[in-house]
């Protein structure tokens, strides 16, 4: 697979009959090694290690209903109380960060309202804060760690 911009962590990825596979820490599962998977697991590992997000409030491929369809989305942080806090759209290496990546994940976000917003091919990261009140949204250097994203927003 293609290095990315994150670090490695320890990713585990192994052959198996089924073909290439990694693992998921957050469904505790093996699960088929796609370009996008690659990007998600190194994504959730930067989130537990680096940013300090419980692998216990963690949610992925999080179901959602969207105009009467199911979909799913990547990776839901969530705070302390409960409260979805964390918004992330995983994409493979390959794919290109325009707007209709930023539109998917406004589109999942109509359903969770999170303050943070993330998404990420695996070489660049977006990453932006919600201030629902005022409409407005700000675009960050970087995610915050996961203290700093529940300041205030705790159930």
């Amino acid at each position: 697979m293609q290095s990315l911009n994150l670090p490695d962590h320890g990713v585990k990825t192994k052959h198996s009959a089924e073909g290439e596979r990694i693992f998921d820490p957050v469904r505790r599962a093996w699960v088929a090694l796609t370009p996008e998977e690659w990007v998600r697991q190194h994504v959730l590992n930067f989130l537990v290690h680096e940013l300090e997000c419980p692998v216990s409030l963690i949610a992925v491929e999080k179901k959602l209903v969207l105009n009467k369809l199911t979909k799913r989305t990547d990776i839901l942080v969530h705070g302390p109380g409960g409260q979805p806090l964390l918004l992330v759209e995983c994409k493979a290496p390959q794919v290109k960060m325009d707007q209709s990546v930023f539109e998917q994940a406004a589109r999942y976000n109509t359903v969770f309202k999170v303050p943070f917003l993330l998404v990420s091919n695996g070489l660049l990261h977006y990453c932006c804060r919600m201030y629902y009140a005022d409409g407005k949204i700000e675009f960050l250097q970087a995610l915050p760690g996961f203290r700093e994203m529940t300041e205030g927003h705790s159930a």
